[in-house]
């Protein structure tokens, strides 16, 4: 079921930037061309103009705790002699010497940076124009000390005409919702650019009068489908070429395994997406678009489902997954957080040990970088996890080993038989691989091993993992 009312909703109400922050935004755009205009910056200035998501309409809420930024590009002219880094460089200067947003700066490698206070920054780039021939636009590296071609406006423009042919602004709704996907589940990682490019190159020309592209939902199933035939064509790390720059590949930053992470993964959410689209009953339909998107979409109808409920049973009874996600590990039963099916670890310990601690990131089962998870942190089941032991700060040697102690907790798996914690050995040299299988708070210790006395250098920290 499409559930179109629920997806504007769920845009408005919790994926779009909202209007407040917005004029946040054009207020400080306003106040840094002034005070820019105002300095002593060298470079004469041509125009400022607004880049990134921003320009593109496809910014959205941060995830809590992270800020919104917004991209500025200035315009200028070529200054004789100036190198690249000079450009950014004497940028940085002129905010530095200034007692309004001294405390706020950032300098990268090709941008000033301003923090505000709150939850939002700027990121302000010049663009040096026609320093060799006309109608030629560079922003500086400060970093290699070198300028490299840019196209702002007309990516822009690209990207405005993929929009219109998409009808209803639905690229861009798709492009926001993709986004947000992204960082509320974190299960891959893809550079804004590089994704909006990815969606904008599915859009056809005559598409905009096409069914597939009716309303939000129906364009999600499109693009997605679309975006998964394409990658599921491309086993190995593809060239995604700019636009309007064809000789900038946008995706030489991504590594094999980020790529099959993001392979694997939209091929999975696309399975989800067709499941809750072509699902007739609508109930079961807002639980499949919430596997998707999470229990934030559809939330108004979800509390009316929930008061309407109360006549008849009162009490909502939360399980440990819910409790931790909501309100910490520290609120679990210690029958949760040390569960007393534990087998005892056999090792002698040494009198002097190291302290240990694990690291664990979600990959493809090939393994490879992916996304790194923190102890406590909310995994969707059907991925899997790979954990890593560190000894005194460092990875141990091959004088060690290190044996895990893998515990499952929850009905599920006490159902399926599966409640483990008992040790096991490394899949790799002190790394162990698990699949996310059952609902539940599990967790994993890392006992690491000498191997010439079988005496036990050390021992982490359960490394709890919420799988929802």
């Amino acid at each position: 079921m499409r559930q179109t009312s629920l997806f504007d909703a769920f845009l408005a109400d919790t994926v779009n930037l909202n209007d407040t922050r917005l004029t946040q935004l054009d207020n400080s755009f306003e106040a840094i061309k002034r005070f820019i205009r105002g300095s002593d910056y060298q470079p004469k200035i041509l125009s400022f103009y607004k880049h990134g998501s921003w320009a593109h309409k496809t910014i959205i809420k941060p995830v809590e705790g992270r800020p919104f930024d917004a991209d500025v590009i200035v315009f200028v002219r070529p200054v004789e002699d100036w190198d690249a880094a000079q450009y950014v460089n004497e940028l940085a200067r002129i905010f530095r010497e200034s007692g309004l947003y001294a405390d706020k700066l950032r300098i990268y490698s090709h941008c000033a940076t301003i923090e505000y206070a709150g939850d939002r920054k700027m990121d302000i780039a010049p663009c040096v124009v026609d320093r060799t021939i006309a109608s030629n636009y560079e922003v500086c590296n400060r970093a290699t000390n070198s300028f490299e071609p840019s196209e702002p406006e007309q990516y822009t423009i690209w990207l405005r005409n993929k929009n219109s042919n998409s009808g209803l602004n639905n690229l861009r709704k798709v492009t926001r919702l993709l986004k947000y996907l992204r960082d509320i589940k974190t299960t891959f990682t893809c550079p804004s650019f590089l994704l909006t490019t990815l969606l904008g190159q599915q859009v056809r020309h005559n598409d905009k009068d096409d069914s597939s592209f009716a309303d939000c939902p129906t364009a999600l199933q499109t693009l997605v489908g679309r975006l998964d035939d394409w990658l599921q064509a491309r086993p190995y790390v593809p060239e995604v070429l700019n636009p309007v720059l064809p000789h900038e590949n946008q995706a030489s930053g991504w590594s094999s395994d980020q790529y099959l992470n993001f392979r694997s993964q939209v091929n999975r959410y696309r399975g989800w997406i067709d499941d809750a689209y072509s699902e007739p009953d609508a109930a079961k339909s807002l639980a499949k678009w919430q596997r998707v998107f999470g229990d934030d979409f559809g939330a108004l109808r979800k509390a009316v489902a929930t008061m309407e409920s109360t006549t008849s049973s009162p009490t909502v009874v939360l399980d440990d997954v819910d409790r931790a996600r909501t309100s910490g590990l520290l609120s679990l039963d210690q029958s949760i957080l040390k569960p007393g099916w534990r087998k005892v670890p056999v090792w002698r310990p040494n009198l002097i040990q190291s302290k240990v601690t694990v690291r664990a990131r979600l990959t493809t089962f090939s393994s490879g970088r992916g996304v790194r998870v923190t102890n406590g942190m909310p995994v969707e089941a059907g991925q899997w996890i790979e954990f890593s032991s560190m000894l005194g700060g460092i990875a141990p040697g091959d004088n060690y080993r290190t044996e895990w102690r893998v515990t499952n907790t929850g009905p599920i798996a006490r159902q399926k038989g599966a409640l483990r914690g008992e040790f096991n050995s490394s899949s790799l040299p002190h790394t162990r691989r698990e699949e996310l299988s059952y609902r539940g708070v599990h967790m994993v210790e890392a006992f690491i091993v000498r191997k010439s006395d079988e005496s036990l250098a050390g021992f982490s920290e359960p490394f709890y993992v919420v799988i929802e």
